[in-house]
């Protein structure tokens, strides 16, 4: 399992996939807090705060995490290498993990230097430090976990799917549902007595849950049971092709 990972990390930064997901996650967090004049600028806001890119960076992660995780098991398929892979001393559910934590070391490498606004936002605070240190702190754990959840979705998506673009399109559709989906579709009249429950299965309540700085184990049980179903469903689908 090792071995595979490291050369499923190695295969993202061999190639511009790795450099280019960095770059570009940067580049538009980058512009949106301290370029653009508006709304999610932090030197235009007058409040030394993080919010603007937690609010932002989900949005992004949605259509960058897909395009990380869309060649997982699609190129594997296409090149006809799935079957030689599923033949190794290796049970299909430590394949799936390999994959997945290959692919969520990138997004990490991604959000890794954000921390730079961290430390910019608190030395520009009057006086130094202040900010809720707390509130950011709760906010960089909520994002990993929604990215965590974005990862395993993409895993998933590249396994049902031999076309890249395909495995893209499915891994948005299923992110988006599940990020903001769930309140359009608990707002709806005919739903208003499940709104509650229905909310709940969404990732955004959870998220926003945990930016608040505290850590409940309710939502770390979600974020972590999101993640196993979809990686099950990963292994199942690879079972399948046995079938």
């Amino acid at each position: 399992m090792i071995s595979l990972l490291r050369k499923e990390v190695a295969a993202f930064f061999s190639s511009i996939t790795g450099a280019l997901v960095v770059s570009v996650f940067l580049l538009t967090t980058g512009l949106f807090l301290w370029v653009i004049p508006g709304e999610m600028n932090i030197l235009f806001g007058g409040y030394s705060t993080l919010e603007s890119l937690f609010y932002l960076a989900p949005w992004v992660y949605l259509f960058l995490v897909p395009a990380v995780t869309m060649r997982l098991f699609a190129d594997e398929k296409k090149a006809g290498t799935l079957e030689l892979l599923l033949t190794r001393p290796v049970s299909e559910m430590k394949i799936v993990w390999a994959k997945y934590l290959a692919g969520l070391i990138v997004v990490i490498i991604s959000l890794l230097p954000t921390f730079i606004y961290f430390f910019s936002v608190y030395y520009l605070g009057n006086p130094v430090g202040n900010m809720d240190v707390g509130g950011t702190w709760g906010s960089y754990l909520g994002l990993f976990f929604l990215a965590a959840i974005y990862v395993a979705i993409g895993v998933f998506a590249s396994a049902l799917s031999d076309n890249q673009i395909v495995a893209f399109v499915i891994a948005v559709v299923l992110c988006f549902l599940l990020y903001s989906g769930m309140d359009s579709i608990a707002a709806m009249p005919g739903l208003r007595s499940l709104s509650d429950t229905i909310t709940t299965i969404g990732i955004d309540s959870h998220y926003r849950s945990i930016s608040r700085g505290v850590v409940d184990s309710r939502d770390i049980i979600y974020f972590a049971g999101v993640v196993y179903f979809f990686l099950f469903l990963t292994k199942t689908v690879l079972n399948s092709r046995k079938w």
